[in-house]
């Protein structure tokens, strides 16, 4: 029954493909596409014209005769500078005018080991401490001011992210009106790559560490909107019956009774918005912030490779601190204060303020605490370039020879194969699909999706793309599962293999083309191992959490009617965790095209490449078009196979 309808889904598609020959022109490459330099494509529909349109409306049309958007937008972006101001005041330049110092160097390490004690012990003291004592000691390239730069920006970004996130989640968990409305567009947001973006932000609210602040703050906000909706709609139902019991009005039930009970999923969101900020450093940097992803973009355009990898390693540590640190917060659970005296009741505030004011008298006379001295400090790109220089010299010969045999025998094949596929194939395919998922509605969704893809004039590029995220997705989940069924077979592995998944997720995504690049030069090959190592990530995680978490119940009785490990785990557990795994092949997929858009910045020819033109040329239209292209490759996925997964979980009773 099975492979009927999996030959009812596959027929039309094989015999379109079959009799491509035969098939008109438009059903084969859409009208109007583009198919070498796409400066002035339109496709069939003027997506582009129309939102550029919308743009320069808003941008010259003065509401009541007054003011314009763009005047809306250009105040918005006055106070962002000016909170701008005062952190990078803080933390790095000072207030000349009322001659007071930016926070020494020595009082950040000191409240990073304070503030990870309170949190979570020595270790988190430690690696808190150490993280920070790495900026100053390994700063002879400046690394250290430009590591509170980018600091001073997360610190205005993250807190309105967070602000925005809660009100509209709580806007959606309040009205379903509202969640209808805001829930496609938080997934339109999660899916549209950053670039896109990036220009209309430029275009309305200007250039600088301003623009890239509202960039990030554009991007950090969905996941806490998402998880403050998801937290409030799971509260449990006998606690809101006794906050109405108590007589709470509806502000007391919101901030006395909900809020606090979605705690859990609220410090998760905190968790991702610091995260998502620092994968906008180096993003924002088109736009002009500074900080550490400007100087790493400027080295990596020159290719300066060792000097790249220092600020990287810079970027990776702040990363790695600011999530153990959001994580602990997020952990840690309130706790009553024991009777006494302050100093009592608080130990670890007395020390912190005890300390920062020692700092405070002692940094004006004693210079080593006020600024690192230049002249301890260490660089270790001479290093880095070095292990470059190395490669390049002993193993250039063997790894061209498989980037190139990669290439001409495998990558190239495959990429004609999928960019030869129909365009009324592709619709036929995803149409079926989403039937046989989901019914009707999924499949007119996907429809469109594709439909719109097509019409806009990029659909030889968008295939390029999904070449690109399939390949990285197929050797992700070949290599991806087996570890995933070894970690999760033992306790140990399975924490170790967590922890590994945990310290790469916190890389920002731009890190992950220094090594690659430096091994394979600029090519297509770079582009996809940049998006395995970074996309490999989810699949790992989920099959270790399908295998985890298979009933006991259901293992018991597979021993108990005589099978062995392996056909407990081939006929039991897998079958049982295909769901799951399933769901991390989706999150796989969402990773690798993200990553696919960055690693245009190595010269793949996809819709990244065209990404890239756009805001070059500061092309808005194009820009949110391709991006909106993207997204719905991404959002067609999705749908297909949290749909599939859901069908596997109710087959198996799970659902």
């Amino acid at each position: 029954m099975r492979l009927n309808r999996a030959l009812l889904v596959l027929a039309p598609f094989s015999l379109l493909i079959i009799f491509k020959s035969w098939l008109p022109g438009w059903a084969v490459t859409p009208p109007k596409s583009c198919l070498g330099g796409c400066a002035d494509i339109n496709g069939m529909i003027p997506f582009v014209d129309w939102v550029n349109a919308a743009i320069k409306f808003l941008r010259k049309y003065e509401f009541f005769d007054a003011f314009t958007f763009r005047d809306i937008t250009r105040s918005i972006s006055g106070m962002i500078d000016s909170l701008l101001h005062f952190t990078e005041g803080l933390l790095h330049e000072g207030f000349a005018d009322f001659n007071i110092g930016a926070i020494p160097w020595i009082a950040l390490v000191g409240a990073a080991a304070i503030y990870g004690w309170y949190l979570r012990g020595w270790k988190l003291a430690l690696l808190g401490s150490s993280c920070f004592l790495y900026l100053a000691l390994f700063s002879k390239r400046g690394i250290w001011e430009l590591s509170m730069q980018t600091l001073s920006a997360i610190a205005v970004s993250a807190p309105i992210a967070g602000l925005i996130g809660v009100l509209v989640g709580i806007l959606a968990a309040k009205r379903k009106t509202a969640e209808r409305i805001i829930w496609p567009i938080l997934n339109v947001l999660q899916s549209l790559p950053h670039f896109s973006y990036l220009i209309i932000v430029a275009i309305f609210f200007g250039v600088g560490s301003k623009a890239g602040v509202i960039a990030t703050i554009i991007f950090a906000f969905p996941p806490m909107a998402r998880l403050t909706l998801v937290g409030l709609q799971n509260i449990r139902s006998e606690v809101i019956e006794a906050g109405i019991m108590s007589g709470c009005s509806r502000m007391q039930m919101l901030f006395k009774v909900e809020l606090p009970s979605a705690r859990n999923e609220l410090m998760l969101g905190v968790n991702q918005i610091i995260m998502q900020c620092l994968a906008m450093v180096v993003i924002a940097s088109f736009i002009g912030q500074s900080g550490l992803g400007h100087d790493l973009l400027t080295r990596l355009q020159r290719l300066a490779i060792g000097q790249a990898l220092e600020v990287g390693i810079a970027v990776v540590f702040i990363a790695i601190a600011l999530d153990r640190f959001s994580q602990a917060i997020a952990n840690k659970q309130p706790t009553h204060l024991p009777e006494g005296p302050f100093w009592k009741r608080r130990p670890h505030l007395t020390t912190f303020i005890g300390f920062v004011a020692t700092i405070l008298v002692l940094s004006p006379i004693v210079p080593f605490i006020a600024k690192f001295p230049e002249h301890l400090t260490i660089s270790t790109s001479v290093f880095w370039d070095g292990i470059v220089d190395y490669i390049t010299l002993h193993f250039y010969g063997p790894l061209a020879n498989f980037r190139d045999a990669l290439l001409v025998y495998f990558l190239i094949p495959f990429r004609s194969a999928i960019t030869g596929i129909p365009l009324i194939a592709i619709i036929d395919l995803g149409a079926c699909l989403g039937w046989k998922m989901g019914g009707w509605r999924l499949a007119l969704t996907v429809s469109l999706f594709v439909f719109f893809i097509a019409a806009s004039g990029y659909w030889v590029r968008a295939m390029i793309t999904l070449y690109m995220v399939l390949v990285s997705l197929m050797i992700c989940a070949v290599f991806g599962i087996p570890i995933g069924i070894w970690a999760s077979r033992r306790e140990w592995s399975t924490r170790l293999m967590q922890n590994i998944c945990d310290t790469f997720q916190t890389f920002p995504s731009f890190i992950y083309l220094l090594p690659v690049v430096m091994l394979f030069q600029i090519s297509d090959v770079s582009a996809i191992f940049a998006i395995i190592i970074y996309a490999s990530i989810p699949i790992v995680r989920y099959t270790i959490f399908g295998l985890r978490n298979v009933p006991q119940e259901i293992i018991e009785a597979a021993v108990t009617s005589g099978c062995t490990q392996n056909q407990v785990l081939w006929k039991v557990r897998l079958p049982v965790a295909f769901p799951e795994i399933i769901l991390g092949l989706n999150q796989t997929l969402m990773f690798g095209l993200f990553m696919v858009m960055i690693a245009g910045f190595i010269g793949t020819v996809d819709l990244s490449q065209e990404i890239f033109r756009a805001l070059t040329f500061n092309d808005g239209g194009k820009g949110l078009v391709i991006g909106l292209c993207v997204s719905f490759i991404g959002l067609t996925a999705d749908r297909l196979l949290v749909a599939w997964s859901d069908r596997q979980k109710q087959e198996y009773g799970l659902g």
